[in-house]
């Protein structure tokens, strides 16, 4: 089966400023194994034998200002190696008007989205955006609408909590595909945690403009975990329908607790009870649609 991955990054050290100086605890916990350059021809490596044929670069937070760097250093990559086949770049959404930034950024041919990462939780350690309720915000909503105009996706990165109003952020943009990250990033394993995210899910799947990206699904558990995995993608599956998913690794992050084929591997055995078909939008099909591979 061909395997499209649709969460990946490459990165320089020096490019990345939450690399520089001592670890600070993050979300993925402790990270300096990664605190080094993760070039493409390294994640060409780990993906050798997997299956994979196409990729799709996510945004990994340069500094803001340096977002359109990025993109066309990213873009540079592409041209000179053919990966990857696909750029999701950084733009803010709480400026007055995006569109400036969005005429740069598409001087890119790769460019096929924006993510801005909008999740924020009581646990400082988890919490990215400054307040909880961006997607509520109108003039993100505004600047978010204006990405149909550029045909451009937008990954949407949101706690269950803030759910409800990813929800009006997608009514509010009804022409632009959102991209649920890390299927909505459950974080609380609990029975309650689970039935909470679920339900949040069920109510942002209503939105037809919405989809579910199955990846990083190790990020609070620090392990590559059968179970939880099969348990995830099951649950979103489910709700979202398999046309609305799609798989990515979020490499080289879960490189700190896996190998790429391992990942892939559980992954495959976590959906090996689902349709050919389901399979094959899960792992190539909704992400070549989504991103126009």
């Amino acid at each position: 089966m061909k395997i499209v991955d649709s969460h990946h990054h490459i990165w320089r050290q020096a490019d990345l400023p939450w690399l520089q100086g001592p670890s600070v605890p993050r979300i993925f916990g402790e990270y300096d194994p990664i605190k080094r350059d993760y070039p493409i021809d390294e994640f060409l490596d780990d993906i050798a034998g997997t299956g994979v044929t196409k990729s799709v670069y996510v945004q990994a937070n340069w500094s803001p200002d340096r977002a359109a760097d990025e993109a066309a250093w990213v873009q540079a990559t592409a041209d000179r190696t053919g990966w990857p086949h696909a750029i999701v770049a950084y733009a803010d959404m709480t400026v007055p008007d995006v569109r400036p930034a969005l005429d740069v950024l598409a001087k890119n041919p790769l460019l096929r989205g924006i993510r801005q990462q909008f999740h924020w939780h009581d646990n400082p350690q988890y919490r990215f955006a400054p307040t909880p309720d961006l997607c509520r915000d109108p003039t993100v909503q505004a600047n978010v609408a204006r990405l149909a105009d550029y045909g451009l996706a937008f990954d949407l990165q949101v706690f269950a909590p803030q759910m409800p109003g990813a929800a009006e952020l997608a009514d509010a943009a009804p022409a632009v595909t959102f991209v649920l990250q890390h299927a909505g990033m459950l974080e609380d394993l609990t029975d309650d945690g689970r039935a909470a995210w679920k339900s949040a899910l069920r109510d942002l799947a209503r939105r037809r403009n919405v989809t579910a990206k199955l990846s990083a699904f190790g990020t609070f558990i620090h392990r590559n975990d059968g179970p939880h995995i099969e348990r995830i993608l099951h649950d979103t599956v489910e709700v979202f329908g398999p046309a609305r998913c799609l798989w990515g690794s979020n490499f080289p992050i879960e490189k700190l607790w896996t190998t790429y084929p391992d990942l892939v591997a559980a992954f495959r055995r976590a959906a090996a009870d689902l349709s050919a078909g389901a399979q094959a939008d899960i792992f190539e099909r909704t992400a070549t649609r989504v991103y126009r591979l």
